[in-house]
């Protein structure tokens, strides 16, 4: 089964994450999956608007850190950085590496495709699955979503693409991160991470119509309005301070390292957050 899925309504390209038995967990396979379907709908011509998608009741649970398919140490085709491979180096070397690439590079990489792309939201979107919905220029949600950052829990400050202050405001950063706890949609709505909270039965259909609406747009128009407002967010210092943020994130792990004789996650695994994130 193919970890990403590919289809085209029209003007349309949805691109679905297809791991559902993992709520959608994000391998690196995953990751250059969904590179190359997010290039196959920049390439295409007929496509105006994109959509991104979780298959199943979770848009995703985040970084994959426990299912049988992770694949932290497989080697793929560097395309976000231009940096060494992770594969055989040791220590910080590999995961800075890897994290450069895999996590920071392509959420950096995929906010400037020149479509606007359309996150599309239902049950859980935790930890690394809100980078993938950040670097969307809309989300729309459904009324049954709910989000959350715990990673402090790990002694780690945030996701690896920092955006928090950005896309929440720092009062509500610092009340997610501080926590861990989940917010809904609702909330998450109000204090201006969304766009549109829909009825569970209605996420897609108001996740097209708003993608068909945007694409009776001129295309240029369009990825030169995207240009202009992501040039004013760098300019607000997002992309300065998401890279002093990396730097933090890093040193996070490797304090982990030096204290529990290499566990770089802070003794925290898959179970153990999931759990702590019911309980929130």
């Amino acid at each position: 089964m193919s970890e990403v899925r590919y289809e085209r309504r029209g003007p349309v390209a949805i691109v679905t994450m297809n791991r559902p038995e993992y709520r959608n967990a994000q391998n690196s396979a995953m990751t250059y999956a969904l590179d190359a379907a997010f290039q196959r709908a920049v390439e295409d011509d007929e496509v105006k608007v994109i959509v991104l998608a979780g298959e199943g009741k979770h848009f995703s649970a985040g970084h994959d850190i426990g299912s049988p398919g992770r694949d932290a140490d497989v080697s793929f085709e560097r395309k976000a950085v231009l940096w060494w491979d992770h594969v055989g180096a040791e220590g910080g070397d590999q995961r800075f590496a890897r994290e450069s690439e895999v996590y920071l590079g392509m959420c950096r990489r995929w906010r400037e495709i020149p479509k606007p792309t359309i996150a599309s939201v239902q049950g859980a979107c935790i930890a690394g699955a809100l980078m993938l919905a950040w670097v969307c220029d809309l989300i729309v949600a459904s009324d049954d979503a709910f989000f959350a950052d715990p990673v402090v829990r790990m002694g780690i400050p945030g996701v690896e693409y920092f955006a928090h202050p950005w896309v929440l405001g720092p009062r509500a950063a610092k009340e997610v991160l501080f926590t861990g706890e989940r917010f809904s949609a609702q909330q998450a709505k109000e204090w201006g991470m969304l766009n549109r909270v829909v009825p569970r039965d209605d996420l897609e259909s108001e996740t097209l119509a708003l993608a068909e609406k945007i694409a009776e747009m001129p295309r240029f128009g369009l990825a030169l309005a995207k240009k202009a407002v992501n040039q004013a967010e760098d300019l607000m210092g997002l992309r300065s301070g998401m890279d002093s943020v990396f730097g933090l994130h890093h040193f996070a792990h490797a304090h982990n390292a030096e204290l529990s004789g290499g566990d770089s996650l802070g003794g925290q695994d898959a179970r153990s957050m999931r759990d702590a994130n019911r309980k929130s």
